[in-house]
């Protein structure tokens, strides 16, 4: 069998979930499912099935957010928290901890990359998954991901399109992949499902380290030279620039897995629904609430001393932390992270970010 390294991005701002998600408190060090976990303590939790012991597992995290992993995660060893000064995407972070595994367990270690605020519900099926993955990933010298397969036409997420079959590797088949696409509207993201030949990018990737080194110097030198030559010091002058970007649009070497264990990306405050909601429920409540004729809507507050009235409400989300409250139509909750970026313009709403 072989052995994963899981590395957890950890550096997001969670912007959609604002008020509660904030630049030192996002979304990652929340509990948004109801487990009594963080997202990135169940994250840690999940994968150290695959890593064995916490000398197998890494963070890399934002400098202003190191501190509350180190206390989230106090068995994670201090040389595996990777500290990025500045925050330039996810490539740089892809290229600086894959060097530093590589340092540490071997060119040939297996590495996988996963976001710290997704939700899995089939942890069992999630693993034999992910060893299906690097066993492809080892015999066919790739970068693999897994793709999630769609229940509806989302139009929030970018998708993989998948080439011919390329057998199959742990029970579940594999393809080169064909295209990545961004996030489509309606009508192309209901052809895509059609056609039967596309899954949700889940932005986790597993692949041998010497692959993604060579991919990098292949496709992004001017990211992966500054880091080979600097290390972490070369972040001041390095690009931002996706893993998407980078390395898997360009690479031939990307083959998708298309899954289905139950998973979410938590990406806004839908997803709290989507989670929690029960068929007898009207709303989804996480706050002291009482509604006269309201229906569809999310109500969350972070003080249970506090109350929330709502009256004559629909499909609305409703959140109050502190010193800020959200109103927003669940049609509308992408739009969350514009608003954001519009009070952070103003000096005197700066501390509320």
């Amino acid at each position: 069998m072989v052995k994963i390294i899981p590395v957890i991005l950890a550096g997001g701002k969670g912007e959609r979930f604002w008020p509660v998600s904030r630049l030192k408190r996002p979304k990652q060090f929340l509990c948004l499912d109801g487990s009594g976990q963080s997202l990135l303590q169940s994250t840690a939790t999940r994968l150290l099935a695959l890593a064995d012991d916490w000398n197998s597992l890494w963070v890399i995290t934002a400098a202003h957010l190191a501190d509350e992993v180190r206390q989230q995660l106090p068995h994670l060893p201090e040389e595996n928290l990777l500290v990025e000064p500045q925050g330039r995407d996810t490539a740089p972070a892809v290229a600086w901890a894959t060097l530093e595994v590589a340092k540490k367990h071997g060119q040939d270690a297996v590495v996988g990359f996963f976001p710290a605020d997704h939700w899995i519900a089939d942890q069992d099926r999630f693993c034999q998954t992910l060893r299906g993955a690097a066993d492809l990933a080892v015999s066919q010298g790739a970068i693999a991901t897994l793709g999630i397969t769609p229940t509806y036409p989302a139009t929030g997420y970018g998708y993989i399109e998948q080439g011919d079959d390329a057998g199959s590797y742990g029970g579940l088949n594999a393809y080169p992949v064909s295209r990545f696409t961004e996030k489509p509207d309606k009508d192309t993201a209901e052809g895509f499902i059609a056609s039967g030949r596309f899954s949700w990018n889940s932005g986790m990737f597993i692949f041998p380290a010497e692959v993604m080194l060579h991919e990098l110097k292949t496709h992004a030198p001017e990211l992966i030279n500054p880091i080979l030559e600097q290390g972490v010091d070369a972040y001041a002058h390095l690009p931002k620039l996706s893993i998407d970007y980078a390395v898997m649009e360009k690479t031939d070497r990307a083959y998708v897995m298309p899954v289905a264990f139950g998973w979410d990306d938590l990406g806004d405050w839908n997803a709290v629904e989507r989670l929690l909601k029960q068929p007898t429920d009207q709303n989804v409540e996480l706050a002291t609430h009482v509604g006269l004729d309201t229906t569809g809507s999310i109500v969350y507050a972070s003080d249970p001393d506090e109350i929330v009235v709502t009256i004559g409400l629909e499909d609305i989300v409703v959140v109050r932390d502190g010193n800020a409250t959200l109103i927003v139509r669940k049609d509308r909750t992408q739009d969350i992270k514009q608003a954001v970026k519009q009070i952070g313009a103003e000096d005197r709403f700066k501390h509320l970010l």
